[in-house]
């Protein structure tokens, strides 16, 4: 510290004798230090805004790379690279301060060597004269006191030096403001107290500034912030009573400089230049959805699960040799399957290793009646490293975005084979988003509509070409049973169902109210069902939908929230919806009409039209009925209802050849998708 403080002990000294007043003199010298350390405060500014800019660059690796610590690591440094951010430069300022904060202190303890720069020789007498057990170096506030207040005995030796050092130690003031500025608040209190106090308070100005305009702070998470300013402020309030005042002086002095600084440094390099923050904001959102995976420790059965699924994902992983592997994202999405699981079933010996993110999936009930189906419970955030370390020959999946988005091909096998199951009759380059199917090797195919966009989307974008199986979509063909077998009977009061889809400005958001205000009459029971995602994703406002009705006979109006019925669906004379898939799969199993609203269009591919097929979900629709506008509803919801009612048979027909016409394969019960899975095994066994 003698090194250290020599410097320092000089500029001090300085400030002293410029301004005569030792308070004045430390605030001169914290501005000093702020003023010379000021390049690299620029330097770090600068360093700052970079880590922020590339931030959003940051949590989007962290939603593509999730689960792979050492690609995010890596990823990350190349981004730190190409800015050329150095994470350690922030660390120089903070070392630098806690120096200095040490030098003040050796500086205010030690004053007689660092301000006054009276010889070791002079303080050695002047310690021995005043007791054998003062020390020249340590103890030097002490003889100051006993000069100042005659209280020094006088040297044995009057030495010229010793008392020269005598008569300006007797004109050194330690006082600013009527404060001691060697004074310690434990050891003599009183009004001393406010110089913790003040410590603390200046910390917490600080603090505040620091989370409202420096750029880093500014986006640390409340915790960090909050957790920061209290210890901060803890730490200021512990030090300033066993401190002395000067030092404390100093510490207020260096924290409001340091806001003033902040806020000209923002003045001058204005970080929202360099920043764009709508762009992190929507970063932010993307991570903290697949960081809210799982439901988190709210789950009442959190804990039994997370055991559960550590033994699942054991069990998973010690099976070698696995061949097919189904994923599904809860229990629902078995019928997606279920075609394709019987035939497997009944043509082969193969085990079905069906991984759901669903605890209480139907799947492990069905599993006790069928053993070589074998279920594992992982949840979606466990299922991202699964996914990576992902062992099997054939891995079959129904969610799009494979590769994209945070689940990944396997990293430790390049030849699992990633066929996709298709979830709806529709289209697949308009409604998914872009690129959402282009890391599959095998797509099956609902119909020729989806072949012609894979095909058209491979030449478009020059990738590699899929295997395109045709398998149609037997969920169909399930549905039109189910309601061939149900009891067909002639009613006077005609069944309306309401299923709209949950995407933005849906039926439920933008015109229930119309609908079943022209629709409401002895004449019709209108089913209103919500689409199951709205009934799970906004509950407080489906309550207050059927809060508003609740006054509505039952005989004209009802509520439809179990879902894990379709009686709605083929006891209904005509379908009202939006843009769900619905539409088709209540019009090809019934051959009854629908009435479509045209909300607004569901586009998750922005780029759609330079695929150059227009969507099924466009074409389709005066095939199977009519289309009305919003502000159409008011004046013809009434007469184009009763218009398809009364026409109703009129489309049977004419349903039932676009059925066969749209979609692949119909009758077979998913038969070529089991085809193709149990020759594409036999193929991987030979080459092994």
């Amino acid at each position: 510290m003698e090194y250290i403080c020599y410097p320092f002990g000089y500029l001090m000294k300085w400030c002293w004798e410029l301004f005569g007043n030792y308070g004045a003199a430390i605030i001169a010298f914290t501005v000093l230090t702020k003023i010379v350390m000021l390049p690299l405060s620029v330097w770090v500014h600068k360093n700052s805004i970079k880590i922020v800019k590339i931030q959003p660059e940051v949590n989007f690796l962290k939603v593509r790379f999730f689960g792979d610590r050492e690609r995010i690591a890596e990823e990350e440094n190349k981004l730190h690279k190409r800015e050329k951010y150095n994470p350690l430069i922030s660390i120089i300022p903070l070392a630098i301060q806690i120096i200095l904060l040490f030098a003040v202190l050796y500086i205010i303890k030690e004053p007689l060597t660092y301000i006054l720069r009276i010889d070791d020789e002079a303080l050695k007498v002047l310690a021995n004269t005043l007791g054998s057990g003062i020390d020249f170096k340590a103890d030097q506030l002490a003889i100051i006191r006993a000069v100042q207040d005659g209280t020094m005995p006088a040297p044995a030796a009057e030495l010229s030096p010793v008392l020269s050092a005598i008569e300006r130690i007797k004109d050194f003031d330690l006082c600013f403001l009527g404060i001691r500025l060697d004074a310690v608040t434990t050891e003599v209190w009183g009004w001393y107290i406010l110089s913790p106090v003040a410590a603390a308070f200046s910390s917490f100005l600080m603090c505040y500034a620091q989370n409202k305009a420096n750029v880093i702070q500014a986006e640390q998470t409340k915790f960090n912030k909050y957790g920061m300013m209290i210890l901060s402020v803890g730490l200021s309030l512990y030090l300033g009573f066993g401190t002395y005042a000067g030092v404390v002086l100093y510490w207020v002095t260096g924290n409001l400089l340091a806001i003033v600084q902040q806020f000209i440094l923002n003045a001058a390099i204005n970080p929202k230049k360099y920043v764009d923050y709508a762009e992190l904001e929507r970063s932010r959102e993307e991570l903290k959805k697949i960081e809210a995976l799982d439901g988190g420790k709210t789950d009442k059965n959190y804990r039994a699960n997370r055991r559960r699924e550590k033994a699942d994902y054991k069990r998973f992983f010690k099976v070698v040799n696995k061949h097919l592997v189904v994923w599904s994202e809860r229990s629902g999405f078995y019928k997606y399957y279920e075609a394709l699981i019987d035939g497997l079933l009944k043509k082969s010996n193969i085990v079905i290793h069906y991984i759901t993110n669903d605890p209480d999936d139907a799947i492990f009930k069905k599993a006790e009646e069928e053993p070589r189906i074998r279920p594992y419970y992982i949840g979606q955030k466990k299922l991202i490293t699964l996914m990576m370390r992902m062992d099997a020959d054939i891995v079959v999946m129904t969610t799009p975005d494979l590769q994209t988005q945070y689940i990944k091909r396997s990293l430790v096998r390049k030849d699992v084979e990633y066929v996709y199951v298709p979830h709806d009759m529709m289209s697949v380059h308009m409604g998914f988003r872009k690129g959402a199917l282009d890391n599959f090797d095998t797509v099956f195919a609902t119909g020729a509509h989806v072949e012609r966009e894979i095909r058209a989307t491979e030449k478009k974008y020059g990738l590699k070409e899929k295997t395109i199986v045709r398998f149609g979509y037997p969920l169909a063909e399930k549905l039109e049973a189910a309601y061939e077998a149900e009891p067909k009977e002639e009613r006077a009061v005609k069944e309306i169902l309401i299923a709209p889809s949950w995407q933005e400005d849906n039926l439920l958001d933008s015109c229930i109210d119309t609908l079943i205000e022209k629709l409401e009459s002895d004449k019709y029971h209108i089913t209103v069902r919500p689409h199951p995602e709205y009934s799970k994703r906004y509950k407080d406002k489906l309550q207050l939908l059927t809060e508003k009705y609740k006054d509505v006979p039952d005989k004209n109006l009802t509520f439809e929230l179990d879902f894990t019925a379709n009686k709605s669906i083929y006891s209904s004379d005509l379908l009202i919806t939006d843009w769900s898939g619905i539409a088709y799969e209540f019009a090809f199993a019934t051959k009854k009409p629908v009435l479509f609203v045209n909300t607004r269009m569901k586009v998750e591919n922005e780029d759609w039209e330079e695929i150059g097929e227009v969507p099924s979900e466009i074409y389709l629709r005066p095939q199977i009925g009519h289309a009305l506008e919003k502000s159409e509803l008011e004046e013809k919801t009434a007469e184009a209802v009763a218009d398809l009612l009364d026409h109703s048979a009129g489309y049977h027909d004419k349903i039932n050849a676009l059925k066969l016409s749209h979609l692949y394969s119909y009758g077979t019960g998913g038969a070529e998708g089991v085809k193709y899975i149990l020759g594409r095994l036999y193929q991987k066994q030979q080459q092994k």
